[in-house]
């Protein structure tokens, strides 16, 4: 089965995204499904934006659960053969679909396809080691891995392989970042191939996903999972030791500008504070359970 816009459903996991997720859902074909998996189960966001369009879905989580989980929940929901998981704060061409539609009937096998951000000083993959960035090339290649933020993955492909057949393609104990590398790492290691299409071009706005009024708590946020996920991802695929090694310079250098800004700069303060902390539980083998901490 091919890719079409009937056989594609959109994935957006949201949190406190209303001042952006218009432009994304505007820049999607109407006659292709939208989920909409919103971590700050606001009901009157549901409301408003499944009255707006009607090819949207807008499921709330009880909690905020985070882009694995929240990418596993809407993907547990759709009847189509191909997803497309796509951040709030990314805008799609007016051809973007229609370039992976046709760039995918070239290829023979694929587990995730993606467009390719038009800004090339920010590419949204990564290659392997004996290779180096491709820019010029207009046909579609192979790559090691690419961001989240916008990757459409074969489901009915993926449903094969042993290591998907619980259908949980996300690591959902990664709350944030390194879910999408974790994942596509997965897929290489199965033998299956995740390709770049030059055609296909995307706008990401970049940590643009959440209001602004609470980029402060988000940063916090984000300094905390960064760290976390880093730990965690590399103790998963190369062993506690090697997490260790890697991370560790990290903690270190986030410790020294702890203590610089401590009695100088409080937000600076706290956000190496994050990474410290961040470093110090997943050492310690807890959970990322660090959450913003936003009251509306």
């Amino acid at each position: 089965m091919s890719i079409s816009r009937q056989n594609l459903t959109v994935i957006i996991v949201s949190f406190m995204s209303e001042n952006v997720i218009h432009d994304c859902i505007g820049s999607i074909p109407n006659d292709i499904k939208i989920i909409i998996v919103d971590n700050s189960n606001n009901k009157s966001f549901k409301s408003e934006i499944e009255k707006k369009y009607n090819n949207v879905r807008c499921i709330l989580s009880e909690n905020n659960i985070g882009m694995g989980a929240g990418n596993n929940y809407g993907l547990s929901e759709i009847d189509t053969d191909y997803a497309f998981i796509l951040n709030p704060d990314v805008v799609l061409r007016n051809d973007t679909i229609d370039e992976i539609i046709f760039a995918s009937k070239k290829i023979d096998a694929f587990s995730i396809i993606s467009p390719i951000m038009e800004d090339e000083n920010y590419p949204n993959y990564k290659m392997s080691k004996k290779n180096n960035f491709i820019n010029e090339r207009e046909e579609p290649f192979k790559v090691k891995s690419v961001d989240g933020f916008a990757m459409l993955l074969n489901i009915s492909r993926l449903n094969k392989l042993e290591n998907f057949k619980n259908k949980k393609y996300f690591d959902e104990n990664i709350f944030l970042y390194l879910e999408n590398d974790d994942l596509c790492k997965r897929i290489i290691e199965n033998g299956e191939n995740i390709y770049i299409i030059p055609k296909s071009k995307i706008k990401h706005l970049g940590a643009k996903a959440v209001d602004e009024k609470y980029k402060y708590e988000i940063e916090l946020s984000r300094n905390w999972h960064w760290v976390w996920s880093k730990f965690y991802f590399n103790k998963k695929h190369s062993g506690y030791l090697n997490a260790f090694i890697k991370v560790c310079p990290i903690f270190i250098s986030a410790f020294f500008k702890m203590l610089l800004y401590f009695f100088i700069n409080k937000k600076k303060k706290e956000i190496y504070l994050n990474r410290v902390l961040g470093f110090l539980n997943a050492a310690v083998g807890k959970k990322s359970f660090y959450r913003p901490k936003i009251n509306d």
